[in-house]
């Protein structure tokens, strides 16, 4: 069985020997600053809530309500939440001008908060709200500090309610995210898969992807994923420290 030394040492050589490398990153590399992910078989958030009764958007239309008091807590600890040293290895390997995007399923922003560039946010994000009822768009932070303060639905002054530009059950994917993700794919000799279980689609889609047009393949998650078994490298280990040892190999 190859060691885990060797893996991330295999790792760095192809980070190193590639051009254009493209990061696909999930819930994985958001847990360890504090935010609970969705499909952990033992922690994951829909152990407890099903999906299509609080974060689906035929849910958020019928009871508004109950999704706010679902995503409130899990709102107060991304407000605290900071990007980890994950987070900051891709910002390395971009700065180093070895990454050329990063493809997010993530909604927090924390790879924008440890200065990654170019970011395509597939799921959306929660910078911004809408009204769903004259579609004008707010900045989040205001609205979300006191919804977070009072716990109240968040309203504009229409009198609609106001969501978040999150991508919910039922939603089509952000249409620009989801073609740079795919247009960024097809540029690039190295995919790293970081923190991701492969399991939404169309992103899932993604690595079939890479490996029709012989893009090189390296996963690091707890959990298995489909693609393994096809992957170049596979790494079941903690993300804040595998993955910061493979850029300082690559980039040294």
């Amino acid at each position: 069985m190859q060691s885990l030394d060797s893996k991330i040492q295999q790792a760095a050589d192809l980070v190193l020997s590639a051009s254009h490398v493209v990061a696909l990153t999930g819930a994985g590399i958001s847990t360890p600053s504090g935010i609970p992910d969705f499909r952990s078989p033992d922690s994951g958030l829909w152990r407890e809530h099903n999906p299509m009764e609080v974060a689906s958007i035929m849910a958020f239309r019928q009871n508004p309500a109950r999704f706010y008091d679902w995503v409130r807590p899990l709102a107060l600890k991304a407000r605290d939440a900071r990007p980890n040293p994950a987070h900051a290895a891709l910002t390395d390997l971009e700065t180093a001008g070895k990454l050329k995007a990063i493809i997010t399923q993530n909604i927090d922003g924390l790879h924008q908060a440890a200065g990654s560039r170019c970011v395509y946010e597939v799921h959306g994000h929660s910078r911004e709200m809408t009204c769903l009822s004259c579609y004008r768009v707010f900045e989040a932070g205001p609205i979300f500090s006191r919804f977070l303060e009072d716990g109240q639905v968040p309203h504009c002054e229409c009198g609609g309610v106001l969501k978040p530009k999150v991508t919910l059950f039922g939603e089509q994917l952000p249409v620009g995210a989801l073609y740079q993700a795919k247009s960024a794919v097809e540029e690039a000799d190295l995919l790293l898969v970081a923190g991701s279980s492969l399991e939404v689609a169309p992103i899932s889609d993604l690595p079939f992807q890479a490996l029709e047009q012989n893009t090189k393949i390296i996963i690091i998650n707890f959990q298995e994923t489909y693609i393994d078994d096809r992957a170049d490298v596979v790494i079941r280990q903690d993300l804040t420290e595998v993955l910061p040892e493979i850029v300082r190999l690559a980039l040294n």
